[in-house]
C-alpha cells in the first residue's frame, strides 16, 4: 500500500476558492481501480501547504489513475485559479505503507473533527475515558 501526498502551496487570499473547489470535485478518482482512501488536509500554519493524500494499493494502480481520461476530467478545473494562487510549484512525494496502527478517521465520520466531537461527550456523558480525552500518538 501506498500514499500519494501532493503539497499545494496556497496563498492565504485564495485559501477559500482553493478549498471551495475541493469540496465541489469530480471525485473521479473515487472509483479508480486500488484507490482506498482521500483526505484534504488544510494547514494550521499560515505559510505551510495544504495536502493532498490519497492512500493506493499499489504505485502501478496510482500510476494508471494518472494516464486515465477520468484523471483528467477529474483535473480539468484545477487551472480554474490564476497562476498568483501559488506560492511554489507543488510537491509531489509517495511513500510506502510499512506500519499502520489504528485509522486517519473514524469509520463512517465525515470528519476527524466530528469523531472527536462524539467521542469526547460520550465519555463524558459515562464518566470514562475515550481515546478523544487521550493526547496524541507520535511516531518515534
Amino acid at each position: 500500500m501506498i500514499t500519494v501526498a501532493n503539497r499545494i502551496f496556497v496563498e492565504p487570499d485564495f485559501a477559500e476558492q482553493f478549498e471551495h473547489n475541493f469540496r465541489h470535485r469530480a471525485g473521479n478518482v473515487d472509483g479508480m481501480p486500488g484507490f482506498i482512501s482521500f483526505l484534504l488536509l488544510r494547514p494550521t500554519r499560515e505559510h505551510d501547504p495544504y495536502v493532498v493524500l490519497t492512500f493506493w494499493e499499489s504505485r502501478e494502480h496510482f500510476e494508471a489513475w494518472t494516464r486515465s481520461e477520468a484523471f483528467v476530467r477529474g483535473h480539468a478545473r484545477s487551472g480554474s485559479l490564476p497562476r498568483a494562487a501559488f506560492r511554489a510549484p507543488n510537491q509531489l512525494e509517495v511513500h510506502e505503507i510499512i506500519q499502520h496502527s489504528g485509522s486517519p478517521i473514524g469509520a463512517g465520520s465525515a470528519a476527524a473533527g466530528d469523531q472527536h466531537a462524539s467521542s469526547a461527550a460520550a465519555s463524558q456523558a459515562s464518566g470514562g475515558t475515550s481515546q478523544a480525552d487521550l493526547p496524541p500518538r507520535h511516531a518515534c
